[in-house]
């Protein structure tokens, strides 16, 4: 088996700024490129204060842990790999447990199960309203992930758009998303090679 000890990325930004996160094997997930990241942040800025924060298929959680550094309220993770998941708590276990959810299992499934939780932290005032959900399927490329696409818009159509200050996708570059789904429109599509970032409002 490889062993995977250098598979590693370093927060960005903010309050954690330099620490030092482990990352599942490559074969088990993909890793959110330092340059899409940097891109993401300076885009929403300001915004992710205080916001909550969803970060669909987690992996190393990343993304998520790079927005609770930069200031969001509260992060929660979706991941179904049990090593990612694993790696994932060790790396939650750097900053603010306390801030940090984690939903384990089919992210398709549990969506409802997220929802439930955004809005219930809206409800208890713990947002300020500013929810951004951020989605990175695994590439259908890989065997199995074939229609993973169609699902994940299927996914994204059952969030409700009231609670949603802006969606993500992290998908590839060949990949033609749809304008709209359900009640979301895309407003910009960034370009970084084979990976690309779509925002929805």
């Amino acid at each position: 088996m490889k062993n995977n000890q250098n598979l590693t990325k370093k927060i960005i930004a903010g309050k954690y700024k330099g620490k030092t996160l482990k990352l599942p094997s490559k074969v088990t997930t993909r890793s959110s490129k330092a340059i899409v990241l940097e891109s993401f942040f300076n885009t929403i800025q300001f915004g992710v204060i205080d916001a909550v924060f969803v970060e669909v298929f987690s992996g190393s959680g990343s993304v998520g842990l790079e927005a609770l550094s930069r200031g969001a309220k509260k992060i929660i993770f979706m991941e179904k790999d049990r090593e990612a998941l694993k790696i994932l708590h060790e790396n939650i276990a750097q900053t603010d447990p306390s801030a940090c959810e984690v939903i384990s299992g089919d992210s398709f499934i549990n969506i409802k199960t997220a929802i439930s939780k955004v809005k219930s932290l809206h409800v208890k005032g713990s947002s300020d309203g500013n929810t951004y959900l951020y989605i990175d399927p695994p590439f259908s490329v890989r065997e199995g992930m074939e229609d993973i696409y169609d699902k994940m818009i299927a996914l994204i159509a059952e969030f409700p758009h009231e609670l949603c200050e802006m969606l993500i996708i992290e998908h590839m570059s060949t990949l033609e998303l749809p304008e709209t789904i359900n009640l979301f429109t895309k407003t910009k599509t960034k370009k970084f090679g084979n990976t690309s970032l779509s925002y929805y409002n």
